[in-house]
């Protein structure tokens, strides 16, 4: 029976008992985070219910997925979200925080949709707060654990608002190098909303690149050719 969630196109993502529903932001990330056909390990931080892991199975057909967060409740329904989809057998869970994470072996690719709201009000409900919060995970934090477990060549990606990217940015200066970036808008006059950033742990060869991605182009519910085709793989209405 499927509980309180949201259904894509090949699974089904159950989140009631996750701080953090099922939305765009992952959704977006789990689409756009490049991942090269001979990737043979893959991390996601911060996985939530299990979203961005079980789109990675989805988009790589032999890659081994590893999916850690430190939410004891909302990983016990990450591994019932991975044993119910098509690629449970490729998709492990972890509950640790990722500065305990020890795996046997590197990344090449990382994914992760962490906290942010570094400034604001904790709010009074403890999961959410730990879910949106960088208390316990700072971007420096975030940082060593990516160069601590990506692997030569790999790259890393995530999502932020513009603030939290300035200021992951900053934290990552000289150690993380941005490789390309996308601008998303909710419609064309809404400004940035998220930024999406890939990066690698040395300078590369080429300046990156910079994209604008508009949600919604057409008003309400009339979402841009682009945001479709990145994300028609996976969703329902496309």
């Amino acid at each position: 029976m499927r509980g309180k969630g949201f259904t894509f196109k090949q699974f089904h993502i159950n989140h009631g008992k996750c701080a953090m529903k099922v939305g765009t932001d992952g959704t977006l990330l789990g689409a756009w985070a490049h991942i090269p056909d001979n990737c043979q390990r893959i991390l996601d931080i911060g996985t939530g219910s299990g979203l961005i892991a079980i789109m990675a199975a989805q988009r790589h057909s032999e890659a081994l997925i590893s999916a850690i967060d430190i939410d004891a409740e909302c990983i016990t329904q990450t591994r019932e979200n991975i044993e119910a989809c098509p690629w449970s057998e490729r998709i492990e869970a972890f509950h640790t925080s990722l500065q305990e994470f020890a795996p046997e072996a590197k990344f090449d690719v990382i994914i992760s949709n962490p906290p942010f709201f570094v400034d604001s009000q904790l709010p009074p409900d403890q999961q959410r707060s730990m879910a949106r919060h960088t208390a316990t995970l700072s971007f420096k934090e975030l940082t060593d654990g990516v160069l601590r477990l990506l692997a030569p060549g790999g790259r890393f990606s995530l999502i932020l608002p513009p603030t939290e990217t300035d200021r992951f940015l900053s934290a990552a200066r000289g150690r993380l190098f941005v490789t390309r970036r996308t601008e998303v808008h909710s419609t064309p006059t809404s400004g940035v909303k998220r930024i999406m950033t890939e990066l690698q742990a040395d300078p590369p060869a080429e300046p990156a690149t910079t994209e604008q991605l508009i949600i919604e182009d057409q008003g309400m519910l009339g979402f841009s050719e682009k945001y479709k085709a990145l994300t028609k793989d996976f969703y329902l209405k496309f």
